[in-house]
């Protein structure tokens, strides 16, 4: 009954986040890229600040975590998640969960540069290079029907800002006496602060109502932002990251059937061997487990699983699929 119950979590959280790219398509349908994050933002934060409530956790009040915060709010929600749905305006939705499951790659590489004692083994840097070799097999710059385009690069940089996100998180927000979902909500209050920022760079533009992408909308906030983080967290909790992280390798898959079953996409045989190719590479990354004190496997980190190798529990990040 327990591995039934473990299965399903996972399951529903590889459906919620996988399918988020989905709803973003159907979304930008009636919104702008601005105003559809911002929706997702403020649904997202307003479902965290609920089970702040039933949890009786407190917001941080000191300064320093609020500074954090703000990095974090920028790099792991604002920026990417405006990033990808800017990217989908051009790029399909299966395209574009493929491309977010380049995370662990880019976490890899910022690991070092942030000065964490993640080291480059031999299998890693394999890893790191197949993984690179995949993402140039999706991207075909050799070829005129390749996806190197500007929006396909826009998703790109959205998987990179997660991996800077993920390594800083790690460094400086895992392990405190917070609640997990006090510091989630705060962040996310934080990123809607910031799309309100951008709303003069196209979140004024008319919305023609429709109840599909209204819907969407609702979905993405309420359901693959707020409900499935607290999915993450249980399935955290009561199997840990190892199991957790199984999600990461389903999310790619997800997005690509959805989108070729309900919105006609068409994923060729290139992409597809791409697409596996990354997972490969994502793969040998993972294969040694971290050292007591040291920052969690660049794997666990990018998919949103932080692991505190000292004994405490872990932090379970922001949702990483857009």
């Amino acid at each position: 009954m327990g591995e039934t119950k473990t299965l399903l979590r996972i399951a529903a959280l590889a459906l919620m986040w996988g399918s988020s790219f989905f709803w973003i398509k159907l979304g930008l349908g009636m919104f702008s890229p601005v105003q559809l994050v911002l929706a997702r933002l403020v649904l997202g934060a307003a479902m965290l600040l609920l089970l702040c409530k039933l949890q009786r956790a407190k917001l941080p009040r000191d300064r320093r975590t609020w500074g954090h915060l703000t990095v974090a709010a920028f790099f792991h929600n604002a920026l990417p998640f405006l990033l990808f749905a800017i990217g989908e305006t051009t790029v399909d939705s299966g395209i574009t969960g493929v491309l977010n499951s380049t995370t662990p790659l880019w976490v890899l590489l910022a690991a070092p540069m942030m000065g964490t004692t993640s080291r480059m083994t031999g299998t890693r840097l394999a890893g790191l290079l197949v993984g690179l070799g995949g993402i140039l097999l999706i991207f075909a710059p050799w070829q005129a029907s390749g996806l190197l385009s500007w929006g396909a690069l826009a998703c790109l940089a959205a998987a990179a800002s997660y991996g800077f996100a993920f390594v800083y998180e790690g460094k400086y927000l895992s392990g405190t006496s917070t609640s997990p979902y006090a510091l989630s909500a705060g962040q996310m209050l934080l990123a809607s602060g910031f799309l309100l920022l951008a709303l003069p760079a196209g979140g004024f533009t008319p919305v023609h109502f429709s109840v599909g992408p209204l819907l969407a909308m609702l979905v993405l906030g309420i359901g693959s932002t707020g409900i499935a983080f607290a999915l993450n967290y249980q399935l955290l909790a009561s199997e840990g990251a190892v199991a957790a992280s199984v999600v990461g390798y389903l999310l790619p898959v997800v997005s690509v059937l959805l989108g070729a079953v309900f919105l006609g996409e068409q994923l060729n045989l290139r992409v597809t061997a791409g697409m596996l190719v990354v997972l490969g590479g994502v793969a040998l990354t993972r294969l040694q487990k971290p050292e007591r004190g040291v920052l969690a496997e660049p794997g666990d980190q990018a998919d949103g699983l932080g692991d505190d190798t000292t004994g405490r529990a872990p932090r379970p990040l922001a949702p990483l699929a857009d």
